[in-house]
């Protein structure tokens, strides 16, 4: 599996890092801006990513935003429905209206911080990425 991991923050950054490392190769981006470009990259090198753990509150680009570009880049290369990145998005923001543009924006999943090894492993096995 390949990891995008988007966090501003260093620790949240490196402690989700330490959480999902075994489950494959995993990269980091600091603000949306970066995640964009890795995505764009990353599609065009034919590796793209499975697995993207995507912050909300981030420098240049927000992160619903940033969702929002990832999905229009997977759109212009003509990936689609299950064949795209799974998004869950990792934020401190724990109210409908962020929740609702997450979901609205095609996230898979939403963990609210501080993030655990727990709530990421339910997440992973509700969206079958292990067992």
């Amino acid at each position: 599996m390949k990891i995008l991991i988007v966090d501003d923050d260093f620790v949240c950054r490196n402690l989700l890092l330490a959480m999902v490392k075994d489950y494959g190769e995993c990269d980091v981006a600091i603000n949306g801006k970066e995640a964009i470009s890795a995505v764009k990259n990353s599609i065009k090198n034919k590796t793209p990513y499975n697995l993207i753990f995507l912050d909300i509150m981030l420098e240049e680009i927000d992160g619903h935003e940033a969702l929002k570009r990832i999905r229009d880049i997977e759109s212009d290369f003509k990936i689609g429905g299950l064949d795209g990145a799974k998004i869950i998005m990792t934020t401190v923001l724990d109210d409908f209206a962020s929740i609702k543009t997450a979901f609205a924006g095609q996230c898979e999943g939403y963990i609210v911080k501080p993030v655990t090894k727990d709530k990421v492993d339910k997440q992973l096995r509700d969206l079958k990425l292990i067992k």
